[in-house]
């Protein structure tokens, strides 16, 4: 068959075949959708879990001079607070002429303060007050202390105490407001009996470690303070000392004693009644 021939009989019947899937009444080929669902297969994803990054701020202690560490309540007021503020805030005034006579004889009992006239000296009174477990010179009608036990506030040692020429020093009684710093912020305008009721005033005194006290000297706030734990007491005893004897703060000493009692809110003014000596013959 030629070539023409071939393709006038493929013409032929694809003209055929359209007519039979067009004609009316005629077969209409089915068309078969097949959808597949596929059959749902739940595969947990893994849950990773990111911690939020946690911050932790610490704040760290004060530094000696600005006060006892934690978190600062600076602009906090207190009792205490409030009496600084209201002494008045001068310069030093010259030491010319001070001496330790000038504030009578040490550790005397005639004074009128808690303590005085009670037969025995002021040493042994504050002794009795801090120091724990204590045993006592019969031979003194309960006076003299012979032992004990002190708990150092200033350095949080303990200390054994024995009396005796080498031992005694251990234990030694501070003057919270040294007579030199008294004396030039006002102790040279008091009477004689006024400075030395300062000088044997339990208000003023603590027991203390003998190497802790000699560090100290003469210093202020400024210049000195104990561990951090112990500044709001010390502190709060030094502005309660100045507030009864009518004595100033210097500039330096007033700032330092501000930033240790902004972060003592509600510290208690100390009292004379609350820091008052035992009887003779009580611990």
């Amino acid at each position: 068959m030629s070539t023409r021939s071939r393709g006038g009989l493929a013409i032929l019947l694809a003209s055929v075949v359209a007519s039979a899937c067009t004609a009316p009444g005629g077969p209409t080929a089915a068309t078969t959708t097949v959808t597949e669902t596929a059959s749902a297969t739940t595969t947990a994803s893994p849950t990773t879990v990111t911690p939020s990054p946690v911050t932790v701020t610490e704040t760290a202690p004060t530094p000696a001079a600005d006060g006892p560490g934690g978190t600062s309540t600076a602009g906090a007021s207190s009792p205490t607070l409030d009496v600084l503020e209201s002494l008045p805030v001068k310069g030093r005034a010259p030491r010319t002429g001070y001496d330790r006579a000038q504030f009578g004889q040490a550790w005397s009992d005639a004074v009128e303060v808690d303590g005085g006239h009670n037969g025995c000296d002021t040493r042994n009174d504050v002794l009795r007050r801090d120091l724990a477990a204590i045993t006592l010179d019969p031979s003194t009608g309960g006076c003299v202390v012979l032992t004990g036990t002190l708990q150092d506030p200033f350095t949080s040692t303990t200390i054994s105490f024995v009396r005796g020429r080498d031992t005694s020093r251990e234990v030694q009684i501070d003057h919270l407001v040294a007579l030199s710093n008294a004396w030039q912020t006002g102790a040279q305008q008091l009477g004689a009996q006024q400075r030395e009721n300062l000088a044997n005033d339990p208000l003023n005194l603590l027991a203390v470690h003998g190497s802790a006290n000699a560090h100290k000297g003469d210093g202020d706030a400024a210049t000195w303070l104990p561990r951090t734990s112990f500044r709001c007491d010390y502190a709060a005893r030094q502005v309660a000392v100045k507030q009864r004897y009518d004595l100033w703060v210097t500039p330096p000493e007033h700032d330092a004693l501000t930033r240790i009692l902004d972060s003592c809110p509600g510290q208690p003014l100390p009292t004379p009644a609350g820091t008052g000596v035992p009887a003779r013959g009580a611990p």
